[in-house]
């Protein structure tokens, strides 16, 4: 599998969505009879698609607006939503912030301590909706934030990092015990993010409900041009799968796979899909809803590092409702709307009528899908030319 790169060192060539497609097969299904829900932690989601944590897509409003639409959004338990009583302020002075400004911005603002009040406050007012609530959090606070979040009503935690492990070494600060700390949740615990099928296999073994799968693709993310690490999603994907698939067949527990990162249309999500993922974690695309707090911006969730910011904010622009980006009708020609109808219309074309046989369909290495054909969307940057 893996290729020589130079004397005693070999590589493994990986794909991204960009590199790979989906073959048709011998059979068609209605798109408007394919079963597109997924389970995580015992609960039923009809939405396969969950808003990712960053402070640009995911407030309370928004939160309370997927939960209605069948789908998941995590609040960030890290970010401004419990750092200030009046979050739209801050919001407001990084949406108007010159790109100059905007990195030293975000980093200031995340300076001021989180308000262990606003984590329940923030979390009451999403239960009130009568939604579940799913908050997100780093391994250094896990253990004190996710007691409140459960005494607020919390559904689902996350402890989500750059790079998940179990063993985590320092000498500086007081290291979580993922294993233990899952034991304790009185909660389903989802933990992220990871790229190798070892690494998937560990986490599920400790307990995990669900695991987030990706390294630094984020549209906002600049953790692989900075530190230089991270794996294609594709390849990524089909790892963690083959793990999941075999601790399943070794414990009888599904433990689902979620594809975290770099998808921006439908068709990517498809992919992540038909890779073997469970269901996706998106940011960019939904930043640009007009309920996103981002104000057409968005920001990853590292960019607030204070000696070393691994992402960047970009402007994505609002292009239309919640609604109209899950379930459509679409407005735009690019595939970024109506994500849900791409994956309906997607599975059905492939004959599928679930999303475990999404996992089974034929997936062939091409290049020239973005390219073949498409010389006029290029030339005049419209559809796939964008």
């Amino acid at each position: 599998m893996a290729e020589w790169i130079g004397i005693g060192r070999r590589a493994r060539r990986c794909y991204g969505f960009d590199e790979v497609a989906l073959v048709p097969g011998m059979v068609t299904v209605n798109p408007n009879e394919v079963d597109i829900s997924w389970s995580v932690g015992g609960v039923k989601f009809d939405v396969p698609i969950l808003a990712a944590a960053m402070d640009g897509v995911v407030d309370v409003k928004f939160a309370i607006a997927m939960g209605k639409l069948g789908g998941i959004a995590v609040l960030n338990l890290d970010g401004i939503q419990t750092r200030y009583d009046k979050p739209d302020e801050v919001l407001n002075d990084i949406a108007n912030a010159s790109p100059q400004e905007a990195t030293k911005l975000v980093q200031t603002v995340y300076l001021k301590p989180v308000k262990d009040e606003l984590i329940a406050k923030r979390i009451r007012e999403i239960k009130k909706a009568k939604v579940p609530a799913i908050v997100s959090c780093i391994p250094q606070n896990a253990k004190a934030f996710s007691q409140i979040a459960v005494d607020a009503g919390c559904d689902i935690f996350v402890v989500q990092q750059t790079v998940a492990t179990t063993r985590h070494i320092s000498s500086e600060y007081k290291i979580l015990d993922l294993e233990k700390f899952v034991k304790n949740c009185k909660i389903p615990v989802i933990i992220g993010n990871c790229v190798t099928y070892d690494m998937t296999l560990e986490l599920m073994e400790i307990g995990a409900a669900g695991i987030l799968v990706g390294v630094g693709p984020g549209a906002a993310c600049t953790t692989r041009g900075v530190l230089g690490i991270g794996v294609p999603q594709v390849t990524a994907t089909v790892d963690a799968a083959a793990a999941r698939d075999y601790f399943f067949k070794r414990r009888g527990q599904y433990i689902p796979i979620i594809t975290d990162g770099g998808m921006r249309i439908g068709g990517e999500i498809c992919k992540a899909v038909a890779a073997g993922s469970d269901a996706v974690m998106v940011g960019s695309s939904f930043a640009r809803a007009e309920e996103a707090p981002g104000r057409g911006f968005h920001w990853g969730m590292a960019t607030s590092h204070a000696n070393l910011p691994r992402g960047t904010r970009i402007h994505v622009g609002t292009t239309g409702q919640l609604k109209e980006i899950l379930f459509g009708p679409a407005k735009v020609d690019d595939g970024s709307q109506n994500l849900i109808g791409a994956l309906r219309t997607s599975m059905g074309s492939l004959g599928c009528a679930n999303i475990q046989e999404m996992h089974d369909v034929e997936m062939i290495i091409a290049p020239s899908i973005q390219t073949e054909g498409k010389v006029f969307q290029v030339g005049q940057r419209v559809g796939m030319g964008k």
